[in-house]
């Protein structure tokens, strides 16, 4: 089977998780800030803070942007459920905008129409990896005085008008699962050029307690001394993990460079095949991560488009069930059909396998399936 997506281990790699087993430092020790100084210099931020997940970097994010109970937080339909699902923690409420078509991230003008008064937040998806119109969106949150939040989770590695495309929000959020651009494990962060916010996303994850002297309330205690001063929760990264990612960060640009060849290879093998809609090419200004390569295909035939390239031994997925059309979304009162351009897209999608160490015999293979599959 040929995954639709893979990690890339090495023998570095490995070496490093030893020498930090062996250190006697598996969590909370310094390898987790030698992880965050390298990330930060990767994404073009100030500040990185690392987290166990993808999801803990959205929880701890929008806890710093001050998202509480009565706010609206507005989020991409076509994303994982995640992106959402952190609005509901806080007890806010996530407000689903319909997408572009033709890149699957967020329509700026869609969002446009469904800021409140009650919206806190807006947070645009890179879908695929290609970046949202992160310019657009910086716009509109200025002029709405939102929190600009970028669900970065499938971006590491891309860049926006010539910068890394997670230093453009307030706040970027990346995912290190194994699939994405770098991984370490299980992981994520927030990154940002904001102490602020990087001081409250390292309260949250640590319980919501804090040892700084300078923000200690009693200050005549003892160096045993800390404070809670916010309900947090245990989202810290290990140091086993940490000491993986930041191996891995040292071949960030050439697993993003193999996985551009890689889509450029599928662009040659499958253009003008009938039925087959391809993904956006990069551009000068909008370069993918190119952590999908989605195609698109006749909604009637999907699914036995899917079916057949998978008994063929080609693992493809699908991304992403629009959020809303979700059992437990549904049950909260959202209605399918409120956002027809993510339904519509998410009815034709089909990732097909894409990492940095695929082959080119690999990919012919899979070519030859689809075209197979849609004859």
């Amino acid at each position: 089977m040929i995954p639709y997506s893979t990690q890339d281990v090495n023998d570095a790699d490995v070496l490093a998780v030893i020498k930090t087993l062996r250190s006697g430092w598996l969590t909370q020790g310094p390898g987790v800030e030698q992880f965050e100084k390298a990330l930060a210099k990767a994404a073009g931020t100030t500040y990185a803070v690392a987290l166990n997940s993808g999801t803990a970097a959205l929880h701890a994010a929008y806890f710093a942007a001050g998202i509480k109970k009565g706010d609206e937080v507005l989020v991409p339909a076509l994303t994982f459920a995640a992106t959402g699902n952190a609005a509901l923690y806080l007890g806010a409420k996530p407000v689903f905008a319909d997408i572009d078509q033709r890149t699957g991230n967020m329509s700026v003008a869609d969002a446009r129409k469904k800021i409140t008064k009650k919206t806190k937040a807006i947070v645009p998806v890179d879908y695929a990896g290609r970046p949202a119109d992160l310019s657009a969106f910086k716009k509109l949150s200025r002029k709405h005085k939102l929190v600009f939040i970028s669900d970065a989770a499938q971006s590491l590695g891309a860049t926006y008008h010539g910068k890394p495309a997670g230093c453009i929000a307030g706040m970027s959020i990346y995912s290190f699962h194994p699939v994405k651009s770098i991984t370490t494990g299980e992981g994520g962060a927030v990154v940002t050029d904001n102490h602020e916010y990087a001081r409250l996303v390292k309260l949250f994850r640590t319980h919501g307690i804090t040892k700084d002297a300078s923000y200690l309330k009693n200050k005549k205690e003892g160096g045993w001394y800390m404070e809670q001063h916010s309900l947090g929760f245990n989202y810290r990264m290990p140091d086993i993990n940490a000491s993986l990612g930041a191996s891995q960060l040292k071949r960030l640009k050439s697993f993003i460079a193999k996985r551009a060849v890689a889509a450029r290879r599928y662009d040659k093998l499958l253009k003008n095949i009938p039925g087959l809609t391809l993904p956006p090419q990069d551009s000068a200004d909008n370069r993918s991560a190119w952590h999908l390569y989605p195609v698109r295909v006749d909604a009637q035939k999907r699914r036995a488009v899917f079916d057949s390239l998978r008994s063929s031994g080609i693992g493809v997925q699908v991304h992403h069930i629009p959020v809303h059309t979700h059992p437990y979304y549904q049950k909260l009162g959202y209605k399918k059909g409120s956002c027809p351009a993510a339904e519509r897209f998410y009815a034709t999608a089909i990732s097909i396998p894409i990492f940095a160490k695929i082959t080119p015999k690999q990919q012919r293979a899979v070519a030859e399936a689809l075209k197979k599959a849609l004859s």
